[in-house]
């Protein structure tokens, strides 16, 4: 009997510390989007707050192991379901809209900084997955683009979210400096909104960058901005086909069959395939103007929750060990990426 006592204790035990786990990553993800409401801050983005709160926490105070099990739910979790919902973000008829020209653009930008900030990152010896969510992170949509890419390359939760806060800090040091370079840029309000929509990193820094400017420059930027963000979802699935090629060719065999396997072993990406599912009820405005707001709100607090879990994951000296040279890397190629978006802009004749 009382064994049983204790065996329900311990459950009873195992569930409090599950329920706070999620409860400390929602107090965090709430104080982030409150935070993201002032000035300056609001340059950084819920996201970005979330994991960096996160941090500071476990650099504050340590995280109780019973409370690991929750935190680590709401990172992997609710990080898949704030992902789906977030297609509700995505119209896919305003990306047609933008033209041929700017699909070019947002194609090219994402294709050569992926493969600008691997090699480099690759050159300074940082980790591949770590390298790998770096540059997909800059050359799609930030933080958002690294916790979607992460499982499908089996990364560890430590290595997301170095690459999650390495890319978030980076997007605000570039926002920043779009906001100062603006007038001396000889862009039109479109042309810049166009500019900042096709090389900035969140969706948080494209609006913070073209506010200044006018509502056409951020109408821009954002359906700009999106059509990289359409990008997630073949990038994504041809990380988890790369990664699973990767992984069987190291093993011994027949080189044909190791890539038989590899098309087999391929994992389905049924949150990205979520993703897409709920861009189509966007797009087709099957859900009313006001629940869809609220449902993309839902999308950001779940995976602002899923930020601050991985944020709570974050060792200080392992960051610092490994996030600068991954910051180094990603710095070099989100130069790359804005003189390439530059360029492609005035080629084009969009400025």
């Amino acid at each position: 009997m009382s064994q049983i006592y204790v065996l329900q204790q311990e459950n009873h035990k195992e569930k409090r510390g599950f329920l706070s786990g999620i409860a400390l990553t929602l107090i965090l993800a709430l104080t982030a989007k409150y935070a993201a409401s002032f000035p300056l801050l609001n340059m950084m983005g819920q996201l970005v707050l979330a994991i960096l709160l996160g941090m500071i926490w476990r650099a504050i105070r340590n995280v109780p192991e019973h409370m690991v099990s929750g935190i680590s739910f709401s990172s992997k979790k609710l990080l898949r379901y704030g992902i789906i919902l977030l297609g509700m973000r995505l119209n896919l008829r305003d990306i047609l809209h933008t033209g041929p020209k700017v699909a070019v653009i947002s194609i090219l930008n994402v294709a050569i900084t992926i493969f600008v900030v691997y090699s480099i990152a690759k050159w300074f010896k940082v980790e591949k997955n770590l390298g790998l969510l770096t540059a997909c992170g800059t050359g799609i949509c930030g933080a958002a683009a690294v916790v979607a890419i992460a499982p499908q390359i089996k990364a560890k939760d430590e290595e997301a979210a170095i690459g999650a806060a390495t890319v978030a800090i980076l997007g605000t040091i570039f926002t920043i400096t779009y906001t100062l370079l603006y007038p001396f840029l000889h862009l039109s309000s479109s042309g810049y909104g166009i500019f900042a929509g096709a090389t900035l990193h969140e969706i948080a820094h494209v609006i913070a960058a073209a506010e200044p400017v006018n509502k056409e420059a951020v109408d821009l930027a954002v359906m700009v901005k999106l059509t990289r963000v359409a990008l997630l979802v073949p990038v994504a699935m041809l990380m988890g086909f790369w990664s699973n090629r990767q992984s069987h060719s190291n093993d011994t065999g027949n080189s044909r069959l190791n890539t038989r396997r590899s098309w087999k072993a391929l994992p389905i990406p049924w949150f990205i395939l979520g993703f897409l599912i709920m861009s189509a009820v966007n797009t087709l405005h099957i859900i009313p103007h006001d629940l869809t707001n609220l449902i993309i709100v839902s999308a950001y607090l779940l995976i602002a929750m899923a930020m601050a879990g991985l944020g709570l994951t974050v060792d200080t000296a392992s960051f610092r060990q490994k996030g600068l040279k991954a910051f180094t890397a990603g710095f070099i190629g989100s130069v790359i990426l804005s003189l390439t978006g530059y360029a492609l802009i005035r080629m084009f004749g969009l400025g």
